[in-house]
């Protein structure tokens, strides 16, 4: 019996569900990562015995697998998306700003699909919208492709906010201090490209670096699910 079937128990002397242990996990991850969450951790946040929570979750992969759902009912669309691309775009989107919230989020994404119902109706929200336009194995190529570019492309920009806050210093912070290194390595003639990139390439922050590679890859996407049948 997985965690979405099993029912919960009676109530007892401190009142418990579901909804309000994942709350207290969920508020534990916010504050210090995943490692920060445990059944006793939660269990004390919520004053409630450990054993207690076992009536309701056998594993801290469960606890995970209802955080993790959790979230993605701030990723649910409110609308049906209008089509393929805005239900692609979009949910790659809301996926980011949900990880910036909850950045534990970055650590579970890209691993086996979550069952929730919420998962589920992102699920069924973005597959819907590309319903008949390409065989059912082309569509989901197309999911996954988007979604693998959105998750590497999060999980770079969580890994990058949480070194600034381990080293103290900001991304210029960091640039400024190995100028004098990476001057010096430049110097030597010896990296041209990536001399070019330093010394004429454009920054941009992570939203606009977001948000133009997912342009791109959806515009990949469309050259394969507008192609002629072969």
């Amino acid at each position: 019996m997985t965690v979405w079937d099993r029912p919960e128990p009676p109530t007892r002397p401190v009142p418990l569900d579901r909804e309000r242990i994942v709350a207290a996990a969920i508020s534990l991850a916010d504050e210090g990562g995943l490692e920060a969450v445990s059944l006793r951790k939660v269990a004390a946040r919520l004053d409630a015995g450990p054993m207690r929570l076992y009536g309701y979750i056998s594993t801290k992969e469960e606890l995970f697998d209802l955080m993790v759902d959790e979230v993605y009912a701030e990723i649910l669309p409110e609308e049906q998306p209008r089509d393929w691309r805005e239900a692609l775009g979009s949910h790659a989107h809301r996926t980011r700003r949900a990880a910036l919230r909850h950045e534990w989020l970055a650590d579970l994404l890209g691993g086996r699909p979550s069952l929730g119902p919420n998962a589920l109706a992102v699920g069924e929200a973005t597959l819907s919208a590309l319903d008949g336009l390409a065989d059912i194995d082309t569509v989901m190529r197309a999911v996954e492709t988007v979604s693998a570019y959105s998750t590497g492309a999060i999980r770079r920009e969580v890994a990058n906010l949480r070194a600034e806050r381990a080293t103290g210093l900001s991304k210029y912070d960091w640039q400024r201090a190995s100028g004098p290194y990476m001057t010096k390595m430049l110097a030597t003639g010896r990296f041209p490209a990536l001399a070019k990139a330093v010394y004429d390439g454009t920054d941009v922050d992570a939203e606009e670096s977001f948000a133009t590679g997912l342009d791109w890859v959806l515009d990949a996407v469309a050259a394969k699910l507008t192609a002629p049948p072969a």
